[in-house]
């Protein structure tokens, strides 16, 4: 007996997720995990294949097709609801594909909650996505201009032009997607990507793994594939053809069959210790929105050289470290390696004394927010005439959630206490600086 059922939008507390099941009751459950800006409906062609033998739930991101908006910060927060999610329903083992943000779920899940984990599959998904630079940037585009700028080069980024091209329907349903998404949730799940960064832990990932990628993914494209498959124990590579990073979107017959020959050979008690890594190359799909057909035999890919792990760090953090880490997210991993590259004998103690003490004590106090933070930041420094730092410090108010009506109002507040020319002065820096960050990359 098959049966589908819906979590309505009103019946999904905080701590869970907006889900829909497909499939058998009585089968074994998988699960399908969206990418960032996308809906469940984004696996649409795989459902009516892989419902045959699994009982399927996809869930969406929160503020996501239509789903509440409840922002979820971290990789972390993202998995604990889905956990939450599967309690309630009773589901203790599963196996898990997901998508880009959908994957880093996935990873998570394997390195956290291994025990709730049969098998894996990473699609467009990488251990770290870009830098945490590029995501909070765009969160401040989002902040500053709504979703539209977003939206609108969304496929470019997740379909090749051909296919985006041929497929005007597609493309507009893509554009539509992420317009609807709720802006607080996306700048949370970009908030969630900037941080999310598990290149020294792969090697702790104990089931069997499928990393897939489109040939011509330019977000999290083969490379990133590789260094997943180099860190995963128990992982094969497969690259798809002529897709880009929604691959399972426009490559759905080639993605459907990797799925299924993946969880129906790896997703066994024998095979899920695993046996060593393998690699394997989808063959060239079928036209775009096919029905699904079993893909033939694969051949081998080269061989993958080891992937570049960060040490793990040793000893308790302290406040320089915890300064160190601060400083980044807020001022800018390129801002403060500028600044620490730029040290030497003479001013390196102080970068030292200003990251563990201004930014590992003042900055990590709890009597404070961020945004707060910033708006005694930019107050000071427009009057002593730091206007340096002031360019700075605006552009980490804007990553902080301060938004430039904002910060204009704190400008003007200074012109009353501060004196004229000082405001003048910061008008015209700040001006220039929010120009820079909310005007979105043609």
């Amino acid at each position: 007996m098959r049966r589908e059922r819906v979590w309505g939008v009103s019946e999904t507390p905080p701590n869970t997720l907006q889900y829909r099941f497909d499939g058998p009751e009585d089968a074994p459950v998988l699960i399908l995990g969206p990418s960032l800006g996308t809906t469940w409906h984004m696996w649409d062609r795989q459902v009516p294949e892989l419902a045959k033998q699994w009982r399927v739930l996809r869930y969406d991101l929160p503020g996501h097709g239509g789903a509440p908006a409840h922002p979820a910060g971290s990789v972390t927060d993202l998995t604990s609801r889905l956990l939450a999610t599967l309690d309630a329903l009773g589901v203790q083992r599963f196996g898990y594909a997901g998508c880009a943000l959908g994957g880093a779920v996935g990873v998570e899940l394997a390195l956290r909650h291994p025990e709730r984990l049969a098998s894996l599959a990473l699609i467009a998904a990488s251990p770290r996505f870009g830098t945490a630079d590029e995501f909070r940037q765009r969160g401040v585009i989002v902040r500053t201009n709504g979703l539209d700028p977003i939206a609108r080069m969304s496929p470019d980024r997740w379909f090749t032009h051909g296919f985006a091209a041929a497929q005007p329907a597609i493309t507009d349903w893509a554009v539509q997607m992420v317009r609807t998404t709720d802006p607080g949730c996306y700048i949370a799940a970009c908030e969630a990507l900037a941080a999310f960064d598990v290149r020294a832990e792969l090697g702790r990932v104990g089931v069997p793994t499928l990393v897939l990628v489109g040939s011509e993914d330019q977000v999290t494209g083969p490379a990133e594939a590789r260094t997943l498959v180099a860190g995963i124990p128990d992982a094969r590579l497969a690259v798809v053809p002529g897709a880009s990073h929604l691959v399972p979107v426009e490559q759905p017959a080639a993605v459907t069959d990797l799925l299924v020959r993946h969880f129906s050979t790896a997703w066994q008690p024998a095979l899920e210790a695993g046996t060593g890594q393998m690699a394997i190359v989808a063959a060239p799909p079928k036209p775009v929105l096919a029905a699904p057909a079993r893909a033939p035999q694969t051949a081998p890919i080269a061989e993958i050289a080891p992937a570049a792990v960060q040490p793990r760090p040793t000893g308790r953090p302290d406040a320089y470290d915890i300064g160190l880490k601060i400083r980044r997210e807020v001022l800018g991993d390129a801002h403060v390696d500028r600044e620490l590259a730029g040290a030497d004998d003479f001013s390196g103690d102080f970068q030292e004394f200003l990251t563990r003490c201004a930014w590992g004590e003042i900055w990590d106090r709890p009597g404070l927010d961020r945004r707060t933070r910033s708006c005694v930041a930019l107050t000071a420094l427009v009057a002593g005439g730091h206007l340096d730092e002031l360019a700075a410090h605006t552009r980490a108010a804007l990553r902080n959630g301060l938004t430039p009506d904002e910060i204009k109002e704190i400008l003007l507040q200074t012109a009353v206490h501060c004196g004229m020319a000082a405001a003048g002065s910061a008008f015209r820096v700040a001006q220039q600086v929010i120009r820079e960050e909310t005007t979105p990359a043609e």
